[in-house]
């Protein structure tokens, strides 16, 4: 929320964005007046999103520049050359209608900008109260839209959004069509992706073995085979041994008579 520069200290709400004056640098960072009866300084961390080493890498006395409030103190301002998200994800909450700009799109949504730290997906059953057969037949990339969200998980970092929740409910005599056409369809495959999604990759648990662990394997099968076969080949020469021995014995000992 954009506040005039002149307005006072005590008016000025984190985000608030201003236009300011490098009065002085130092190592730890900047002075900078912004029009308020306290000073406002900027910490070295927060000239860049990228790592710097000196304060005049970034910026100089007497540069004009646009900073961001972070917090009031009693005796100072601090600020923020880095522009801070529109939503932290305390923020975002269930109901909460949002305002973004279409980024990305995937048969099965539209990926939304909308200041959060990652894009909201709405799903394609969520575009609109029709059927929708993928993402790009309703919107396309660039296109801003509102949306209102309709849940958060910041633990899995998913956003979900709907746009047909922003609409007027379709009369039933014209969904019947629409459901009679999605109904010839048959059911799609994959019913489940159409009711939960994931925003991060799938990691697969199955083990990955690389290409020395595979021949080493092969190796153990092929040494676990010759050992059984020389076992059974053991076996037989040890019955033919006994069995002729046996047969010795017998032509060897005398006979009763």
């Amino acid at each position: 929320m954009a506040t005039p520069d002149i307005a006072p200290a005590v008016a000025l709400e984190p985000k608030t964005k201003l236009n300011g004056k490098i009065l002085k640098t130092t190592l730890a960072g900047a002075l900078v007046d912004v029009g308020q009866p306290i000073p406002g300084v900027i910490h070295i961390s927060q000239l860049s999103q990228n790592e710097i080493n000196k304060v005049e890498d970034v910026v100089q006395e007497g540069q004009e520049v646009e900073v961001w409030v972070k917090r009031i103190r009693k005796d100072r301002i601090e600020l923020t050359m880095i522009e801070p998200l529109a939503y932290e994800w305390k923020e975002i909450q269930p109901e909460l209608v949002v305002k973004g700009r279409v980024v990305r799109l995937e048969s099965y949504g539209a990926f939304v900008d909308f200041g959060a730290e990652r894009p909201g997906l709405i799903h394609v059953s969520e575009l609109a109260h029709g059927y929708v057969k993928t993402a790009a037949d309703v919107v396309k990339e660039g296109e801003e839209v509102e949306a209102k969200v309709l849940d958060v998980d910041r633990r899995k970092r998913q956003i979900r959004l709907s746009v047909k929740a922003m609409q007027t409910e379709m009369p039933a005599e014209e969904a019947a069509p629409e459901r009679e056409e999605r109904k010839g369809k048959g059911r799609r495959k994959g019913k489940k992706e159409e009711e939960r999604y994931e925003m991060e990759p799938e990691v697969s648990n199955e083990p990955q073995y690389t290409a020395m662990q595979i021949a080493w394997q092969e190796a153990l099968e092929k040494s676990k085979r010759r050992n059984k076969i020389r076992r059974k080949s053991i076996k037989a020469n040890s019955e033919e041994q006994e069995e002729l021995l046996s047969n010795t014995l017998e032509k060897r000992l005398p006979t009763g008579g």
